[in-house]
């Protein structure tokens, strides 16, 4: 029995290509976002995981400095302590490299040659091989100042041509404070992962002015030894310095993959959005299947075929379609993910890898995982008109009078499902993720279509009164109110694509107005001039006291302020916060405050924390903070800073630094370290149409504070302009940008639904073709009955985009309050972008007008008269 109905199913799905053809589309294109989004960034995070192992090597522990850098007298000693068999010093500094297309950003490992072949292979200096009669490079190049060997990144991004890339050779520039310096590229490295070139120690310390300074200290250890316990047994040695912390090797990669998981999360569940509407559009199709079919079941209910075969008939046709559209859906992820990859590399506009350019890694569990969720779709789609198919009387769908709606249903299983959703949402997060926030999502929407049959009824019931005296729209809304089932049948997956498309825009339009608003705060400057635009150069390439008082006395500069970037490790398991020094001021005007500022108690020093330091690391307002007065000491340039309680003054939203920001006065910041420097300056002009003007004055400052022998020609490069429009202007792209997936997710949820909008209305007026028969026979025009199809059509669509409208805002509220903080550690204002809103859903009520006006046509022929014969 089980191989007959396999075989009907399948020949129903081969005799019917076309129909079928949009569910195994909305199958397949839900699959291959998902399974291609999932490519993408498993492929940059194993790409990334690869660069770190690369450069970390074998090591079994790292020494690291809280601050980035420490003393390398430490090296000894840890060298000669028992249980250790390899040491290897490393210094790592971010710099900026001259290229034929501009400045860009290199990142420089100085190593011991001699130690570090034990440890990390992949970074041992091979140098070049003669070309033609060159004579040998000799072996001491290892050593000398200003040898560079590059990775092969390293390489692409220096070469003249993109286009047709050459090894790079000769001299180069790199950037150390506000001077180049000359460097040399005499070999290469194997190390994998994004632009790195590698020196020796000595020369590295001597050329980036870091003298006897280490960044860490890569060891292995004999076979044996309990690497946990030698780490403790370290940190508790006397004399060991609080700067320094004993770390796994595998901690860097921990970090950027709980960084960017939020974001990876986030971007899946907006992929399989694709397939959630596509189950809906499964189900409309095989509702229309089953419509066009019913006597064809009802004459083999009379024929001994039982209720359950029936089911398990269209479910085997459910589980064909589903079969075919997750195949193709790997298969079209796979291509998407290798073609994203290739041109857009793995950032996906987050930010996280960019610069990478990974090679596609396929997973065939993950595979088979997606694969199985769209066959899971599709039976999921395919169950209630299998359960349709069962439950057909068949003597009366015979004579045509059966009825293929959906039972009455209590629409208090929909309050229920609703109030555990909003329950839901109140719980804390899980893993670090809105875990239980996807669930309440998940809810609301089954809990709201669910309803749809109640809500139908409710507004349908108070309009038809109002329509006694106009006989077509009340037929339409009657037939409407009393067939509510069947509506929301009809209107269930665009209430579904439409409801997640505005809570979707509903959240990007907050954001984005929420971004828009912490700019406007932090830019009240006319000009700003950065000199480096990554946290992690902030120690290599910053402004000298001395330009910094050049340039507030430039002419046209009114006022100038500047501020210290400095990363700072407050766990070693965590992303280093960036610890912002300005001057505040009124913190309450210069900083986006969620609440009025705390006053700082006698003796301890006011600091404002972002949301994220308040969630990642426990900063708690009207508190010390411990964790920061550890860190801090190691900052002081001189000797060790005073001991200093940290007030925890107040807390404001920082959308540019996920991994948390800490604002200190630049006062309190120089008392403490004596750290005259900045990276970043804010200038008040008394033009401000002078801008250009003292951009050329300051780009002539840098030369003239440039040595004459470190390439002054390339002094305009030192330096990052921008007006505060310019600034806001390309933020606003950058955001735009990173979610532009977001955007095409949006896109083709909506499709879907609509999809779904004409084959259920396909459905329907297939199924009531006796019924148009009927009226033709009582006196209706086709015109007519094309008319009532349409307001009918018009009457479902427009209570499913009112549905739609309001569960998409009810869950645009879990996106802003609960998903978005709590996966991000950022909150934001609620906004409502009605012309947009209104627009959506204007488009889907003509969409599914006109749906419903096209697939009367074919119902309300000139035979459809013929229909009403089969009774006679």
């Amino acid at each position: 029995m089980f191989e007959l109905l396999k075989t009907f199913s399948w020949q129903e799905v081969r005799q019917h290509p076309w129909r079928n053809a949009a569910a195994v589309l909305a199958v397949m294109l839900g699959v291959a976002l998902a399974f291609s989004v999932h490519l993408i960034n498993n492929s940059a995070l194993d790409e990334f995981a690869q660069a770190a192992r690369s450069v970390g090597g074998q090591s079994d522990l790292e020494v690291r400095g809280v601050s980035g850098h420490f003393d390398q007298d430490l090296f000894k000693t840890i060298a000669q302590t028992p249980g250790v068999a390899a040491a290897s010093p490393v210094l790592e500094v971010n710099s900026f490299v001259t290229t034929p297309q501009g400045k860009r950003a290199l990142r420089v490992v100085g190593v011991d040659a001699l130690s570090v072949f034990d440890i990390s292979p992949d970074l041992m200096p091979v140098p070049q091989a003669p070309v033609g009669g060159a004579p040998a490079l000799d072996r001491w190049v290892l050593f000398a100042p200003g040898n560079l060997f590059l990775n092969a990144a390293a390489k692409r991004l220096l070469a003249p041509s993109q286009a047709a890339p050459t090894e790079p050779s000769g001299a180069l520039q790199l950037q150390s404070g506000m001077a180049w310096v000359d460097a040399q590229v005499v070999g290469s490295v194997r190390a994998s992962g994004p632009a790195l070139a590698v020196m020796d120690l000595g020369a590295a310390q001597d050329l980036f002015d870091k003298p006897g300074q280490l960044t860490r200290i890569d060891l292995r250890l004999q076979t044996g030894v309990d690497r946990n316990a030698l780490a403790r047994q370290l940190q508790a040695a006397p004399g060991w310095p609080a700067d320094v912390s004993v770390v796994l090797p595998q901690e860097a990669e921990s970090q950027i993959n709980n960084l960017s998981r939020a974001y990876r999360v986030n971007l899946t569940v907006l992929a399989l959005i694709a397939l959630f509407t596509g189950a809906f559009l499964v189900f409309s199709v095989l509702s229309l299947s089953v419509a066009k079919r019913a006597q064809q079941f009802a004459l083999l209910g009379v024929l001994g075929l039982s209720g359950r075969n029936r089911l398990i008939l269209v479910l085997w046709e459910s589980l064909c379609l589903g079969l075919v559209g997750s195949l193709a859906g790997l298969a079209l992820g796979t291509g998407l993910a290798a073609l994203a990859l290739k041109v857009l590399g793995g950032d996906l506009g987050s930010g996280f890898f960019s610069g990478a350019t990974p090679s596609l890694q396929f997973s065939p569990i993950a595979a088979l995982v997606y694969g199985a969720l769209g066959v899971a779709a599709a039976l999921v789609g395919g169950w209630w008109p299998a359960r349709a198919a069962q439950q057909l009387p068949p003597a009366q769908t015979l004579k045509g009078l059966g009825n293929l709606g959906v039972g009455a249903k209590s629409h208090w299983i929909s309050l229920i499902l609703i109030a555990t959703g909003a329950i839901l949402t109140r719980a804390p997060p899980i893993f670090g993720m809105p875990l239980a926030a996807y669930v309440a999502v998940g809810m609301l929407l089954v809990g709201g279509i669910t309803a749809l049959p109640w809500l139908i009824g409710l507004l349908l019931g108070w309009l038809a009164p109002r329509l006694a005296r106009q006989m077509l729209p009340l037929l339409a809304v009657e037939r409407a109110r009393r067939q509510r089932d069947t509506a929301a049948v009809a209107v269930s997956g665009v209430v579904a694509s439409l409801s997640l498309a505005v809570a979707l825009t509903v959240m990007v339009a907050s954001f984005r107005d929420s971004v828009t608003q912490w700019l406007d705060r932090l830019l009240p400057a006319d000009v700003y001039v950065r000199s480096a635009n990554s946290m992690g150069a902030s120690e290599t390439v910053f402004f000298t006291p001395d330009f910094v008082l050049a340039a507030a006395h430039l002419p046209g500069v009114k006022k100038l302020q500047a501020q210290r970037t400095v990363p700072l490790s407050l766990q070693s398991s965590l992303p280093a916060v960036a610890l912002l020094a300005r001057e505040l001021g009124d913190p309450a005007r210069s900083l986006p405050l969620l609440a009025a500022p705390l006053p700082v108690p006698p003796g301890q020093i006011g600091v404002y924390v972002s949301e994220a330091v308040v969630d990642l690391h426990g900063a708690q307002v009207g508190q010390p903070l411990p964790t920061l007065s550890k860190a801090f000491r190691p900052l002081a340039l001189i000797q060790k800073g005073p001991e200093a309680i940290f007030f925890v003054a107040g807390v404001w939203r920082d959308y540019a630094r996920q991994s948390g920001s800490i604002a200190i006065d630049l006062a309190d910041f120089r008392r403490l370290t004596n750290d005259q420097r900045a990276n970043d300056l804010a200038l008040w002009l008394e033009q401000p149409d002078d801008a250009a003007r003292v951009q050329q004055a300051l780009q002539a400052l840098a030369a003239h504070n440039t040595p004459a022998n470190t390439g002054a020609g390339q002094e305009g490069d030192l330096l990052e302009f921008g007006t505060a429009a310019q600034i806001r202007a390309l933020s606003l792209k950058i955001f735009d940008r990173s979610f532009a997936v977001t955007y095409w997710l949006q896109a083709v949820a909506i499709g879907i639904g609509l999809f779904g909008v004409a084959a259920s209305f396909s459905a329907q007026v297939l199924a009531r073709r006796k019924e148009f028969g009927l009226l033709v026979h009582l006196g209706l025009t086709r015109r007519q009955i094309l008319s009532v199809v349409a307001l009918e059509g018009l009457a479902w669509t427009l209570l499913g985009a009112l549905a739609g409208l309001g569960l998409g805002l009810l869950v645009a509220l879990v996106l802003v309050q609960v998903v978005n903080p709590q996966s991000f550690h950022w909150t934001m204002d609620l906004m409502l972008p009605w012309h947009k809103l209104l627009m959506l859903c204007l488009a889907v009520v003509v969409a599914g007008t006109l749906t419903a006006w096209l697939a009367g046509r074919a119902a309300a022929a000139k035979d459809a008269v013929l229909a009403v014969k089969e009774d006679w």
